[in-house]
């Protein structure tokens, strides 16, 4: 389902429902939510890493195996997932990129040259300008 501020009317009864009736489709929706909040981006990292350590003992404990898999996956890659937090780097941007740079070079197929499609590239991604965490925190300061 989706996030509980956007449901309609009637995905507001659908959820109540699922809520009264209780189980497991409840209690994934309630860790669902839980992690969410964890992420959503107004906490310090000191309160990440001490809610994903309960968040991961409760899904550990929670008896749904794609949650229990989960916080297997998240206390592997814990260290990394605080760094992202901390820093406030996401591969969202990258991974859009590249998605628009692939559907490019897929349209340009029969194209002459590579310059050509190169281009186009430029063109409709514009100057592509990175800026590394730590330039960002120097640009701020």
């Amino acid at each position: 389902m989706k996030n509980p501020g956007t449901l309609t009317k009637r995905q507001g009864l659908a959820l109540l429902a699922i809520k009264q009736r209780g189980g497991a489709l409840w209690r994934a929706y309630e860790m669902k939510e839980s992690l969410r909040a964890i992420f959503a981006g107004d906490l310090e990292i000191d309160e990440v890493n001490e809610m994903l350590d309960h968040w991961c003992k409760r899904a550990s404990r929670s008896r749904l195996s794609s949650f229990i898999r989960l916080s297997k996956t998240i206390r592997t890659h814990r260290d990394g997932i605080l760094a992202s937090i901390r820093l406030g780097v996401s591969n969202g941007r990258v991974e859009g990129l590249n998605t628009k740079v692939r559907s490019i070079i897929a349209r340009s197929y029969g194209f002459h040259s590579a310059k050509a499609t190169l281009a186009l590239v430029m063109l409709a991604c514009g100057p592509i300008d990175l800026k590394l965490p730590y330039e960002r925190a120097s640009l701020s300061t």
